[in-house]
């Protein structure tokens, strides 16, 4: 059985923001963390490095009748990233899959309403984002954010995340300035078996986090 590489989240970010070291301090550079997994993270790569943190909220789209199975992913912007491959191979209608979008659209708005509790989102443009998340499987959550942040003309976009599947990594070079994982065990399995301690965050340990509570 293979061992965990992290205690939990809050250790994962402290690893990444070892990695992370050279945008210390940097006044151009923020961390944006996907909840709600990458909220502590985040939270953790930020106090490191003396970086404000806001969140990205993303939104999987979850295979009808096998929800846990991502054939995409929305995030704030408007963009729906696609797995093409997997909806080849699927017998969905159209109808299907916007109703699949339209429920996770709204899902997207109010955790939106309800992280943010009427703080404005970070100003991206001209920035150096740090995208940050727990873990990297299929990636497609990622990949829905990174093209959403690009629409907001960051300076700079690095995807970070403490451990992810070595093709996902690679697949996302594409999408954003500078990736890092900090490690890529293989065979990768899920997110969750790297970390001794992983539990659902909460939407109030979200809250809690972006508010300067814990």
């Amino acid at each position: 059985m293979q061992e965990p590489l992290f205690h939990d989240r809050r250790d994962a970010g402290q690893v990444l923001a070892r990695r992370l070291s050279a945008y210390r301090g940097r006044p151009d550079a923020l961390v944006l963390a996907l909840p709600r997994g990458g909220v502590p993270v985040g939270h953790a790569v930020a106090r490191a490095l003396g970086l404000p943190l806001d969140v990205f909220v993303v939104r999987k789209l979850g295979v009808p009748g096998h929800e846990e199975l991502a054939m995409g992913a929305i995030a704030s912007g408007g963009v729906r990233v696609m797995n093409d491959s997997l909806l080849r191979m699927l017998s969905l209608t159209a109808a299907q899959i916007d109703a699949v979008t339209q429920a996770e659209t709204q899902e997207l708005a109010r955790r939106e309403r309800l992280y943010r509790n009427g703080r404005p989102p970070l100003e991206v443009a001209q920035r150096t984002v740090l995208l940050v998340d727990d873990g990297l499987a299929t990636g497609a959550t990622m990949r829905a954010a990174a093209r959403a942040l690009r629409m907001r003309a960051p300076a700079r976009l690095v995807i970070a995340v403490p451990t992810g599947a070595h093709d996902s990594c690679e697949a996302l070079r594409g999408e954003a300035d500078d990736i890092v994982c900090a490690t890529r065990p293989e065979p990768f399995h899920a997110v969750g078996c790297w970390y001794e301690v992983f539990p659902q965050t909460s939407d109030e340990e979200v809250q809690a986090l972006l508010g300067g509570r814990l």
